[in-house]
């Protein structure tokens, strides 16, 4: 099985020429950000996934945690916290003692790029990251993708080719016994001009929420016919 330890790169990874020295570039300017691949964060025993696209510069490249202290973030953890995938408060910073519940979030691409826009090679590069990812949580059920970055890099890392699911907001598909659902982008741009809405995103997550239950109640009725069967 993928350790948890493959599925993050390290400090200094060293594989995409020109992330590494937009991460220099970072450092010589602001020597106290975070300045690395943002690591997944979240339960390691989660049966939700969500993937964005990559750090946001004075986002999670400044703080060290996916969607922390840039807008995106936001909408983000308000709708986990709504619908139950979080818990306590979100103060846009690492220690603001927000939890993850039955949720993870990580990035199909790990390292901040320059005007967030990663190129096709560093999407191929950094995927195998995301596919150990994925098979390094035991119980992962769905994955909410933000954005078509997101969606075409999740379904590659899966094995199926990036046309296996429909783009666009509230398509659903099922590839491995995991149910992907995908969104737009919960960016500043997306927001702002109304293309996504807190209750479109929000209904995102509770389609999540109600696949997952009804995982769960199928799981159940399974044990307790194996349960009557045995005892017969």
């Amino acid at each position: 099985m993928t350790t948890p330890s493959e599925a993050e790169p390290p400090r200094d990874c060293p594989i995409c020429p020109r992330l590494v020295a937009y991460r220099a570039e970072n450092r010589a300017r602001n020597p106290g950000w975070w300045n690395g691949p943002a690591p997944s964060w979240g339960d390691p025993d989660a049966r939700l996934l969500v993937v964005g696209l990559a750090p946001g510069r004075t986002g999670a490249n400044r703080t060290g945690r996916p969607f922390t202290g840039d807008h995106a973030g936001v909408l983000l953890y308000e709708t986990l916290l709504k619908s139950g995938f979080a818990q306590g408060a979100y103060d846009a910073r690492p220690d603001d003692g927000l939890a993850l519940i039955d949720c993870m979030i990580t990035n199909a691409v790990r390292c901040a790029p320059p005007a967030n826009k990663p190129l096709p090679q560093e999407e191929a590069a950094c995927r195998p990251f995301l596919a150990a990812r994925i098979a390094a949580l035991p119980r992962l059920r769905a994955i909410v993708t933000l954005g078509e970055v997101s969606r075409r890099n999740v379904l590659r890392a899966l094995g199926a080719r990036a046309s296996a699911a429909r783009s666009g907001h509230g398509q659903t598909v099922d590839v491995g016994g995991i149910r992907l659902f995908s969104s737009y982008h919960c960016s500043r741009l997306n927001t702002n001009t109304g293309r996504l809405t807190p209750a479109m995103f929000e209904a995102v997550f509770a389609a999540v929420r109600a696949h997952l239950d009804a995982a769960a109640s199928d799981r159940d009725d399974e044990a307790a016919c194996a349960g009557t069967r045995a005892r017969a």
